[in-house]
């Protein structure tokens, strides 16, 4: 997704629910979507995760159990996470929330399958 534009949606409930630890967001146009912390912390738009160019990511292992410790707002565009690994570099827009709402089915089982190709894991 390109970034926010007038017609992007806009988030009108953001819930972290630490119990099953999943960030719950609505957005304007209907959507809602339970976003798990692993989830999260696995596709932080951080350079730290994404690198700086197409085939810099480094895969993310063993974070199964990662917890959102405070969630932070970043103007009127985007949510700063901080994770109990100490992770808190990336900064989700509005637009990549709802990609990663959008696409999470698809986006976790490549994630899956490069675990699995690299023979690590989520422990």
């Amino acid at each position: 997704m390109t970034g926010l534009t007038p017609a992007s949606p806009r988030p009108t409930d953001i819930v972290l629910h630490t119990r099953s630890a999943q960030l719950e967001i609505a957005f304007d146009d209907g959507a809602r979507f339970q976003l798990p912390c692993e989830y999260l912390r696995v596709f932080s738009p951080s350079a730290e995760v994404r690198g700086h160019g197409p085939g810099q990511e480094t895969l993310q292992v063993g974070k199964r159990h990662v917890a959102i410790t405070d969630l932070e707002p970043v103007g009127h565009y985007a949510l700063k996470l901080v994770f109990d690994d100490g992770h808190s570099t990336g900064l989700y827009s509005w637009d990549y929330l709802y990609e990663l709402g959008l696409k999470q089915a698809e986006y976790w089982q490549h994630y899956l399958d490069r675990l699995a190709a690299a023979g690590a894991s989520r422990e």
